[in-house]
């Protein structure tokens, strides 16, 4: 699995070890975050590198996750969002970085490196790489409602019209 990875200052040192326990597992590492650490850097092209990465990847065929994550990982979320055809879940304990892929066929995941240690960040990232999209139809059908939004701003009729 290509796992493309991208983080701002508060993440750096995460960022660094979880390179080495991903590739130590097996998976192929690209990194788009900073190359030193710089308090005033600024996470959005980080982040949409890395998702715009893995939409390609995807696109091409090739297997390709991504992480991406900062002090919280609300900003990173957000920004990798942006970002046509990802779907970024932001996990926070082993239930969400499973459902994100199990419900939603999360493509990115956004973690706070300040709101938990190393070891709860590899247990996200493996549960989220290792989780099948469990392809019931109901979810398959809500998805295919955000990528309508996304592309042509399309939304089901409103039930109370």
């Amino acid at each position: 699995m290509r796992i493309h990875i991208a983080t701002d200052h508060a993440g750096l040192d995460f960022s660094t070890q979880l390179q080495e326990h991903l590739r130590a597992a097996g998976h192929e590492v690209i990194d788009h975050g900073p190359v030193e650490y710089d308090a005033l850097d600024d996470y959005p092209a980080f982040c949409i590198r890395a998702a715009q990465a893995v939409v390609a990847d995807q696109e091409a065929g090739v297997q390709a996750l991504g992480v991406v994550f900062g002090g919280s990982g609300n900003g990173e979320q957000i920004a990798a969002n942006k970002v046509a055809g990802v779907r970024a879940a932001l996990v926070w304990n082993l239930s969400t970085a499973e459902l994100a892929r199990e419900h939603n066929d999360a493509n990115v995941i956004s973690i706070g490196a300040r709101q938990h240690t190393y070891d709860e960040v590899t247990g996200f990232i493996d549960r989220f790489i290792a989780t099948p999209f469990s392809g019931d139809e109901r979810h398959v059908r809500r998805i295919g409602q955000i990528a309508d939004f996304e592309r042509d701003g399309s939304l089901l009729p409103d039930p109370r019209a």
